[in-house]
């Protein structure tokens, strides 16, 4: 008797192409950086102070993307998010103002965004999955890679084309074309009782249910060590991504590479990250998950070292394929934890709270990025910044809990 299909999938893959979409817009706005820089005539400090306020309007965003999800539901905040993209969109390119273009691309569109983000997805396949739950996320990490691979070359050739303002709209439209179907008709809170459990599995987990104490509280989670370890892997993890998606091009370019030819090595990136997520997602659910995401974090950071040292077209692609391998994992790792730690109740807010260290080290090394180039006429203040981060934070990451260890409140007696 062949399995049936079980839809879970469907909101995986629905997932994975909005957080291609969302998250692919915010790690690559490096072709937008030069050609906006020069057409509204921003320093570049000032414009990498403004996408600065953008990544920290898109973090703290998140926890109230979780807490709406909580309260109303998935669908509703999709929808929003996609009429706030829109919304902001259309401002940001009929205007010039610095003030207007702060409140347009900075806020509005990274609030929109947020409410796309894989913060609003990865509650509801929390909920489908449990057996695979591991597999499933690194899958929604796919899409964040995919993303990456896919628009920071099309945007690049886009805006050499058309110009950043049709680009930006042509984004718009095509974000509502996707967006809209899959929030009507795929994405499902209410999952089935089982999950994707097999019959036996489910039996044991309602059996072991009665005997389990109340998961904690939002305020006594956030007291834990394990939440502010995934908090300090988050940051450096937002960190390294926003500074390689805001001046990794313009490094690249700065280092004497043409405009293509850096959007494709940016690119490359994201799509090995793409093979690489799958492959890493099969051992999700089986090796343990501390060790995994610490093997990430010190790749990743020897990759920022070679990013900066790279001087030939095959140094710069050797490079990338080699940093792509493990450039993706580390969010879905990151839920995964969280959940098997605090269960899946809490992980939605947990998660979006968790994130405000992402985006706070986003906001940091998008200021940095600029900021440390007009100063000190280098980019290894912040590239340099970024490999030391990522040391640290595999170090931290050896440091988390087992699989299977569960954080929950004292029984009351």
């Amino acid at each position: 008797m062949t399995a049936r299909w079980y839809f879970g999938w469907n909101i995986v893959a629905a997932a994975a192409v909005l957080t291609l979409l969302s998250t692919g817009m915010r790690l690559s706005f490096g072709p937008f950086f030069l050609p906006m820089a020069h057409d509204l005539g921003f320093s570049r400090s000032l414009l990498a102070t403004i996408v600065a306020v953008g990544m920290i309007t898109y973090g703290l965003a998140m926890p109230l993307a979780g807490a709406l999800i909580a309260r109303h539901g998935t669908r509703p905040v999709l929808l929003a998010g996609t009429v706030l993209v829109v919304g902001s969109v259309l401002w940001t390119v009929a205007t010039t103002d610095t003030t207007a273009f702060l409140l347009s691309f900075g806020v509005l569109l990274s609030v929109g965004l947020a409410f796309v983000s894989p913060v609003s997805l990865t509650p509801v396949i929390s909920h489908w999955f449990t057996r695979q739950r591991g597999m499933a996320l690194f899958f929604l990490s796919t899409g964040s890679m995919a993303g990456m691979a896919v628009m920071t070359p099309v945007l690049s050739f886009a805006i050499q084309a058309f110009g950043w303002r049709p680009t930006l709209v042509g984004f718009a439209a095509a974000f509502t074309v996707f967006t809209l179907p899959a929030a009507l008709f795929v994405i499902r809170d209410s999952a089935p009782e089982h999950t994707d459990l097999d019959p036996s599995d489910f039996a044991a987990q309602r059996a072991r249910a009665g005997t389990l104490p109340t998961s904690l509280k939002l305020s006594e989670a956030m007291r834990t060590a394990p939440f502010w370890k995934i908090f300090f892997g988050l940051f450096a993890c937002g960190f390294s991504m926003n500074l390689l998606g805001t001046h990794g091009m313009p490094m690249l370019m700065d280092h004497g590479f043409d405009a293509f030819t850096s959007s494709m090595g940016i690119g490359v990136i994201g799509f090995v990250a793409i093979g690489g997520t799958l492959l890493l997602g099969r051992f999700a659910d089986r090796l343990p998950r501390r060790h995994i995401l610490a093997s990430i974090y010190f790749v990743r950071g020897l990759g920022f070292f070679a990013l900066v040292l790279v001087g030939t077209h095959w140094e710069l692609y050797l490079a990338s394929a080699i940093g792509g391998l493990v450039w993706a994992g580390s969010i879905a790792l990151s839920s995964a934890i969280l959940a098997d730690v605090y269960g899946v109740r809490l992980v939605g807010v947990l998660y979006g709270m968790a994130y405000l260290g992402h985006q706070i080290g986003g906001m940091i090394s998008s200021w940095l990025g600029g900021w440390g180039y007009e100063h000190f006429g280098t980019h290894w203040v912040a590239f340099g910044s970024a490999g030391v981060l990522l040391f640290a934070a595999g170090v931290v990451a050896l440091q988390l809990p087992r699989k299977g260890f569960t954080l929950m409140a004292p029984a009351i007696a």
